[in-house]
């Protein structure tokens, strides 16, 4: 008796295979195409322009084996489930296999999963579809399109500039905003203001509490020179104080709405130290499926490329009756949470989640990784927390008068965790105010001044952008999609347009030199708001409104006049080198960036008279507490990370811990942090602040005893 036919179920990665043949069972093969089976060719342009606009598609020329064996399989299948991830590329890979593999209409049937569960994987199906043409078609003129001004413009960048240099409509935008950064930081004009507390102390009770200078009666006003800060001082030193108003009130906090693509890469730089190609690389392995104890082989979270805020029905029950059973009733807040999606979304997916609610990140930790449980324990915490109740935090501001100057003080403590017994967020908490309660003051109350404590301080310029905060600017500009944001930062880097600083980016002489040529020859490609149009006409293909072809026609007219004029340039344009603030230490000039087989490094520009050379010296956030001086970052050598003062032993303070760009708000100094991944508490380690965090209670480690390892101690600040 002849054997039955299987259906062929063909995903993109062989983890995936494995998580969804399990829910199948034995009727069905699934197998992996591991990603694209056809492409454009790389050894030309492959797209004819005279023609309409044809690409010319070939098979991978190194996946002939996995080709081949896909071949056999789908003409023993019954039919054939092309799975792909849901989205505009898995549309087209799911579409190139239809053709490579020559399948008929009726044969080729298209199923996505949102999620890799058991339940939806059987219901979607149990409901296959067509191959999306529309989908495709706005996959291919993104292709295209990226082909066409790749492959024109990276040769006319070789000749004009260096070798190996590339452009894209993505990336090159990408790169002029960190230009323009650089540009607004060098233009910068800082301007001097002034901080003026007053320590004040009740007189019947105890009571000791500071106030800072808010203005005149009720009229704020900025206090920015010594001048005008001596001139308060005199009118209240010998002047009575006294209350006059004390407000209290309630203040709600909500939840953060569940992450999107873009935010789920922000957070993820900011709290666990994760590059935004790492976070996409662990999030497909929790969205591919995870062998879990007690529940087999599980998709632990939705579909992690998408910009949409939406979620599911299901979902919002199951967060529901999670809450309420786990935390209780009062952190419910009654109904779901519904959070609106920005404009220009294309809406495809639901916001990223976890497909079980149930199974928290303690109770499948055992079966994570590390990466895999911070990344999912993430997700988990800002889901459920968005369908919380809201903060709630009782405030008081007090207001003390004297010679009709007006000094404020607030406190702030939380009477209802809510949705913040769950996911909170550092850089909101460090917003609180002061820590300390003020005391149960009354209005009219008498003060008595003990001191005042001027504090100069000067506006700063816009910081660099990091990689989390250059993806948040370009999904606020439309640059790019959600699947493009982490290849974007990764190309640029790669290409040495711009260099990490620490975790800041900053634009090198090569990054600058092409920008600037960019903006004089190719202004469209650059120019931030054309790049967010050409998102939103690939849309409209996406939606069927416009034809591909069109579209990509009506860019190369302009295109191809802008390549015609700027190939009439003759000569190259000289790369300056990356002048660097470093001295050298042999014959007093100023450094340069070099590039070397280990990467960047400083170098003297008196080559071959003076070949002084050092590593780059990165600069970091604050300054040093005991001289103010630059700190920067240094490296052991053992090659352990330090942190020390610029002027070395002249000054001598080094530490472990890792400086911030916060102000310690008792003695103003620049704040320290722990070192390692995740977010961190600063401290102060002003030895002669009130507010000083000794290293003992920093939160060190200590390894216990008996391991027959020895003990990892920091070394002590250099006071």
């Amino acid at each position: 008796m002849a054997q039955a036919k299987k259906d062929l179920v063909i995903v993109e990665s062989p983890a995936k295979a494995r998580t969804i043949e399990k829910y199948l069972g034995g009727d069905y093969k699934v197998v992996a195409s591991m990603g694209h089976l056809r492409d454009l060719p790389k050894s030309k342009l492959g797209v004819d322009i005279e023609h309409g606009i044809e690409p010319e598609y070939i098979p991978v020329s190194d996946r002939s084996d996995v080709i081949n064996d896909l071949k056999k399989r789908s003409k023993d299948a019954k039919t054939v489930f092309l799975a792909t991830d849901p989205d505009r590329e898995g549309e087209a890979i799911s579409w190139h296999l239809k053709e490579l593999l020559d399948l008929p209409d009726e044969k080729a049937r298209r199923v996505t999963f949102n999620e890799i569960t058991k339940k939806v994987v059987l219901e979607s199906m149990a409901h296959p579809r067509d191959i999306d043409l529309d989908l495709v078609d706005a996959q291919q003129a993104r292709r295209v399109l990226d082909r066409i001004v790749g492959y024109k413009l990276s040769p006319l960048l070789w000749r004009k500039i260096r070798r190996g240099l590339s452009a894209g409509r993505v990336q090159s935008p990408a790169i002029r905003m960190v230009v323009d950064r650089e540009k607004e930081i060098r233009a910068f004009r800082p301007e001097e203001y002034w901080h003026l507390d007053a320590h004040l102390d009740r007189q019947e009770k105890s009571g000791a509490f500071v106030a800072r200078y808010f203005g005149e009666g009720e009229k704020k006003r900025e206090l920015h020179s010594a001048a005008e800060v001596q001139a308060v001082t005199a009118d209240v030193e010998n002047a009575p104080w006294e209350i006059a108003a004390v407000k209290r009130g309630e203040r709600q906090r909500s939840p953060a709405p569940p992450f999107i693509t873009s935010t789920l890469q922000q957070e993820a730089s900011r709290r666990l130290g994760m590059t935004p190609r790492r976070t996409m690389s662990i999030a497909q392995q929790l969205y591919e499926g995870v062998d879990i104890t007690g529940a087999g082989t599980v998709g632990l979270i939705t579909y992690m490329r998408t910009d949409s805020l939406r979620l599911s029905e299901d979902a919002l029950a199951a967060a529901g009756r999670f809450i309420k059973s786990f935390y209780g009733e009062e952190y419910y807040p009654g109904k779901p949470r519904r959070y609106k999606t920005k404009a220009g979304a294309q809406d495809a997916h639901e916001a990223i989640r976890p497909s079980d609610v149930e199974l928290t990140p303690e109770r499948v930790k055992k079966d994570l990784t590390a990466e895999q449980y911070r990344l999912y324990r993430l997700i988990w915490g800002r889901f459920t927390a968005s369908q919380m109740s809201n903060a709630v935090y009782d405030n008081v501001i007090i207001d003390a008068v004297s010679a009709g100057h007006c000094f404020k003080a607030n406190h702030s403590a939380i009477r209802f965790p809510g949705y913040t017994k769950v996911y909170e967020d550092p850089a909101e908490d460090e917003e609180e105010g002061p820590k300390k309660p003020l005391p149960d003051l009354r209005e009219g109350e008498k003060v008595t001044l003990k001191k005042l404590t001027p504090e100069q301080r000067f506006t700063e310029p816009p910081a660099r952008y990091t990689e989390a905060t250059l993806i948040r600017a370009m999904e606020e500009k439309g640059i790019g999609r959600p699947s493009t944001y982490a290849p974007t930062i990764t190309t640029i880097s790669n290409r040495e347009y711009v260099a990490k600083e620490g975790k800041y980016l900053k634009p090198t002489a090569l990054g600058e030199t092409v920008t600037d040529y960019m903006e004089d020859r190719f202004s469209d490609i650059v120019d931030l708001r054309f790049t967010a149009h050409m998102e939103d006409r690939l849309d409209e293909i996406e939606n069927g409104k416009i034809p591909w072809r069109d579209v990509l026609a009506g860019f190369y007219d302009g295109f191809e006049k802008e390549l015609s004029e700027a190939e009439k340039d003759v000569g190259r344009i000289k790369v300056p080198d990356d002048v660097s603030d470093e001295i050298c230490e042999k014959c007093g000039r100023q450094m340069v960036v070099k590039n070397g087989r280990f990467g960047r490094f400083l170098a003297c520009p008196g080559f071959p008279e003076c070949n002084f050379t050092k590593p780059i010296v990165i600069e970091m956030p604050g300054s040093c507490p005991k001289c103010g001086g630059r700190m920067l970052k240094r490296t052991s050598k053992k090659g352990n990370t330090f942190y020390a003062c610029e002027r070395g032993a002249e000054c001598g303070f080094m530490t472990w811990d890792v400086p911030v760009k916060d102000k310690c708000p008792s003695c103003g100094k620049s704040m320290f942090k722990l070192s390692g991944k995740g977010a961190r508490k600063p401290f102060c380690v002003n030895p002669d602040c009130e507010a000083f965090v000794p290293e003992d209670k920093r939160g060190y480690r200590k390894k216990p005893s008996g391991t027959g390892e020895k003990a990892v101690k920091k070394p002590k600040e250099t006071k």
